[in-house]
């Protein structure tokens, strides 16, 4: 496939992204229980402002399940979602305002750019036959940012693992999110290709949208994160400014992660 150098550019509607009010999220009370087993505890968190949140802790301490109960992929055993202050009532409404990327790409058995396309053709203003022309422009120019137009015509069953990465987020992006969920995105990649999409997503930041991702790589959430989130064993331990928390934990679980002694 072809290699480019990822150059994602501020459009005229992305611009208009940063003038939104931030939207806050607010978790309050939060537990989930999976066949009498509690994996999620008393879960209260605000998301707010703009910038990366990284969601850490070990393997099994409840980050995937966090990230879809935020994103309303997983409705809590109890617990409420807030989003800007007032009760989540309509979950479907309120998935249509964020995106979620997962590890392995879910694209369709289409071509790069139809895959594009489609999504697209779900919202209002690209929808129906008359809106051809602008969805052909803004999937180029999705494509072109992420580095993907000279593939626009490949089946995306082709493209590397790394290319089917950025083209799960131009997707994820289609939709216009005021908010980004990263499951682990980069997780089975190689160093290049994580860092490819390390730059989309500096780049999504920069447009004004809101970044919430699950990392195992302490690296990559050094690079990345301005804000951190620790869970143990289905508990939020710690939520702080990502400096603060790497130079002076404040929880034996957290010091004991990132000195390697908590694995599982």
């Amino acid at each position: 496939m072809h290699s480019q150098k990822v150059t994602m550019h501020i459009t005229p509607e992305s611009r208009e992204i940063t003038t939104k009010d931030m939207p806050t999220i607010k978790a309050v009370d939060i537990n989930l229980a999976v066949a009498d087993k509690l994996l999620l505890k008393d879960i209260n968190l605000t998301l707010k402002g703009k910038g990366i949140t990284v969601l850490l802790g070990a393997n099994g301490a409840g980050k995937s399940l966090l990230l879809r109960i935020l994103h309303g992929l997983v409705k809590p055993s109890s617990g409420q979602l807030l989003w800007n202050h007032q009760p989540v009532v309509n979950i479907t409404q309120y998935r249509q305002q964020q995106a979620l990327v997962f590890q392995k790409p879910v694209l369709l058995r289409r071509s790069v750019k139809a895959n594009i396309d489609f999504v697209l053709s779900l919202q209002p203003q690209y929808r129906g036959f008359h809106q051809r022309k602008l969805r052909h422009q803004k999937s180029l120019q999705l494509l072109t940012a992420a580095g993907l137009a000279m593939d626009a015509k490949t089946p995306a069953r082709l493209l590397s693992g790394g290319e089917q990465q950025r083209l799960a987020l131009c997707r994820a992006l289609a939709i216009n999110p005021t908010i980004l969920f990263l499951d682990e995105a980069t997780a089975s990649l190689d160093p290049a290709s994580t860092k490819r999409i390390e730059q989309q997503i500096k780049q999504v930041v920069t447009n004004g949208i809101r970044v919430v991702m699950v990392s195992h790589d302490i690296k990559q959430a050094k690079r990345l994160a301005d804000e951190i989130i620790f869970l143990h064993q289905g508990r939020l331990l710690e939520q702080s400014n990502a400096r603060a928390f790497f130079e002076e934990p404040q929880t034996t679980e957290a010091k004991d992660y990132l000195s390697g002694k908590i694995f599982l």
